[in-house]
């Protein structure tokens, strides 16, 4: 998948990526128009898992519930994911994922980047059909699934060098 310039990044003006901060979770989004795939990374920021499927219904109410997760599970940093198109443009929702992205790191004051979500809804859905869930029951799940794929494949390129990885923890404490 495609990594993204920095110009897209938390705050206007900062030249470089984010990094999360260690020992805190990532939390990754799959935002649609009617859902918000929701996957979280482990404290060590190596593995990915699906967590929750949001019904949209208003900024309000997703980004409380948002603001609740990231509470509950210790969320130090978002993943957003932007739908591009196959040559790289951006796909028709991206500046309405991009404001709500910014709104909703403003609101929860946690630091994101956007992450390529290329093919991730089909990765999704052949990963679900592989384990035996029906098309109707992938309803519920499959943007969740989706966001996971989208936060692995970020892990992954952290790993490999291509997004900053968090600071050593300081020895001296």
């Amino acid at each position: 998948m495609l990594q993204l310039p920095p110009i897209l990044w938390y705050k206007e003006g900062v030249d470089e990526e984010p990094v999360p901060p260690a020992g805190r979770r990532i939390m990754a989004l799959d935002m649609g128009e009617k859902r918000i795939g929701v996957a979280l990374s482990d404290e060590t920021q190596l593995i990915a898992r699906s967590y929750e499927v949001l019904p949209r219904t208003s900024r309000r109410a997703d980004f409380a519930r948002l603001a609740e997760i990231a509470a509950q599970e210790n969320v130090g940093f978002l993943v957003v994911g932007l739908p591009l198109e196959l040559n790289g443009t951006e796909g028709p929702l991206v500046p309405w994922i991009r404001d709500y992205a910014a709104a909703l790191a403003k609101a929860l004051h946690l630091p994101h980047t956007f992450w390529d979500e290329t093919f991730t809804s089909q990765q999704a859905s052949a990963s679900l059909r592989a384990r035996g869930v029906t098309a109707r029951e992938q309803r519920g799940r499959l943007d969740a699934v989706a966001a996971a794929f989208i936060l692995q494949d970020y892990l992954d390129a952290r790993r490999g060098g291509l997004a900053p990885l968090p600071p050593a923890p300081d020895e001296t404490r």
